[in-house]
């Protein structure tokens, strides 16, 4: 009875009240802790809604998961279409918070939950930024005060849907592929040139997307998500990514690795929409906006949700079946298509701090005019998929983030010798600098063998007919550019372990040459070749080295193999 009036009250105190964004009339964001207390009183107050705790985060906050369903079912559903709203992944952006509580409230209020789409709203992803509250982004126009970029751990989150670093990626990963979303709607604020749109957004990239999926998106519901927006007053643009020029020259569009929201969700056949509103328009626009937004894409949705089942389902059943897979990317500028461009004249002045020239925009001359915009992406480096890879279970962080995005490992029985292709790591590239607390390889290349491994009872044989088969090969293929290796996971191999006693080596060496006529051409053809190498001792004996049995052949050799057979 006490719990139950506590509820009372609780429910009493929010509904007598707005929320903080609007008792401040648009110039306040809820804080954390109004977010929570908003939600719960929803969940109470109405049977078509419930708050979930889907995990943990780095701070020690649970992950929420606010569902609202017509029929009270509260499980993912076949006959419905999963449509999840994420807020705060980046805290300082703050528009989908407060837009999805209002939105929530009246969907609730009014009874406009539509029986075909089951609506899933993350109140904030990054808890820990929003706890971090201050003033961050001086070319930001409002609220007031607002979260952070980063989490505790200092970690961008929008950068870790791969490498999961954070408590809160796998927490988020594991709702992800528990309610298996359709489409997801990402709210953020863009940062960037001045111009006159409000809202700009980037889906997931067309060309780098399931076909079956990417066709409906692009001829039908973006389209109509465009008109719409429109429609209601916020005529949309592609995200400008024009950094370091004027947009009017035109610019590109977004390239989303997997390691951001949009690039990890189609590796499930999932749509994505970035929503990113202009830092430098009033916050009331920006939150009415986001709004409008989510407001339309679940409209759309509702109204194609048996087309968007029925295209995620043979999209899935297509990539299990898939032979081959592009691992990266670039862009075509050869093909250009134009946009209408509502834009600010771009000019230059001498800097009151510097004295040089510095660029502003000139909100007095407004232009409107097509402007090219490059969008048409081709494979850059493509693989053939295995029947299957083994992974020995001695790499057991690759085998858990596996299981968590739902591939399938099975384990072997008992010891078992097989014969499989063998990669090498030929080269590769770091920076100087650490990336998201890593120093990431980048242009990898490899050396293919056949070796005969020796694998043990509990090893993993993973096999290529999976509907993750996307995830599953982007991350195990090295040369992937948000593959595990590329962020470090398997960097011991990178080490050798044994080397020589030049000393003592000097004469097994020459007995190795004495013995082995082809070592022995081997090394003068290299020779001739090569003039550093003819006039270094040290160099010949390596080479030596490197071509006897006792080279460690596991030095370099990437520990996932590839069974062809």
């Amino acid at each position: 009875m006490k719990k139950l009036f506590l509820l009372l009250l609780l429910s009493n105190a929010l509904f007598a009240q707005l929320t903080s964004y609007e008792k401040s009339k648009g110039q306040e964001t809820a804080t954390y802790d109004e977010v929570i207390r908003f939600y719960q009183a929803l969940d109470q107050k109405y049977d078509q809604a419930t708050l979930l705790e889907v995990g943990t985060s780095d701070i020690g906050k649970p992950l929420h998961l606010f569902v609202l369903s017509a029929n009270k079912v509260f499980k993912p559903q076949a006959d419905k279409v999963t449509l999840l709203i994420n807020n705060g992944i980046h805290p300082g952006e703050p528009e989908g918070i407060d837009a999805s509580m209002m939105w929530a409230r009246e969907l609730l209020e009014k009874n406009m939950l539509p029986p075909n789409v089951l609506l899933c709203i993350v109140p904030v992803y990054n808890i820990d930024g929003i706890l971090n509250r201050g003033v961050s982004r001086p070319n930001q126009n409002g609220p007031n005060s607002y979260g952070f970029r980063a989490n505790s751990r200092n970690y961008d989150l929008n950068r870790d849907f791969i490498k999961t670093d954070s408590k809160n990626s796998e927490s988020w990963q594991k709702m992800f592929q528990a309610w298996k979303p359709h489409i997801i709607v990402d709210n953020h604020t863009s940062n960037g040139a001045d111009y006159q749109h409000a809202v700009t957004y980037f889906p997931t990239q067309k060309d780098k997307f399931n076909p079956i999926v990417s066709a409906f998106f692009t001829k039908e519901f973006k389209p109509a998500l465009d008109a719409q927006l429109s429609k209601s007053g916020f005529d949309p643009v592609p995200y400008v990514n024009a950094f370091g020029s004027t947009p009017e020259t035109g610019y590109s569009g977004f390239n989303d690795a997997p390691r951001y929201s949009s690039g990890y969700a189609s590796l499930f056949n999932c749509e994505t929409f970035v929503v990113e509103l202009h830092m430098l328009k009033d916050y009331p626009t920006r939150v009415k906006g986001t709004y409008v937004f989510m407001e339309t894409t679940l409209n759309l949705s509702t109204k194609h949700a048996t087309t968007l089942i029925a295209n995620k389902q043979k999209a899935d059943e297509a990539v299990a079946a898939q032979k081959s897979f592009p691992l990266s990317w670039k862009l075509d500028r050869s093909v250009a298509d134009s946009i209408t461009f509502k834009g600010f004249a771009a000019k230059y002045k001498p800097s009151e701090v510097s004295g040089l020239n510095r660029l502003y925009y000139e909100r007095s001359e407004p232009f409107t005019k097509r402007i090219p915009f490059f969008d048409h992406y081709v494979a850059d480096l493509t693989v053939q998929k295995p029947n299957a890879y083994v992974l020995p279970q001695s790499w057991a962080r690759v085998a858990e983030l596996l299981k968590i995005n739902g591939v399938t490992l099975k384990s072997l029985e008992k010891d078992t010798e097989m014969e499989v292709e063998v990669y090498y790591i030929e080269d590769y590239k770091i920076p100087q600098k650490p990336y998201e607390g890593h120093y990431n390889h980048t242009g990898v290349t490899v050396r293919k063998e056949t070796q005969k491994i020796q694998f043990y009872k509990g090893d993993y044989l993973i096999e290529t007919n999976q509907k993750s088969n996307r995830y599953l090969i982007e991350t195990l293929e090295p040369q992937g550019p948000d593959s595990f290796f590329a962020w470090n996971f398997f960097d011991s191999i990178l080490g050798q372990k044994e080397h020589f006693s030049a000393y003592v080596f000097e004469d097994i060496a020459a007995e190795m040459l004495r013995k082995d006529a082809a070592l022995k051409q081997k090394l003068e053809e290299r020779k001739k070749t090569d003039e550093a190498f003819a006039k270094s001792g040290a160099a010949q004996l390596e080479f030596i080295y490197r071509n006897s049995p006792y080279f460690e052949q596991t030095y370099s050799r990437y520990p996932v193999y590839r069974l062809v057979k």
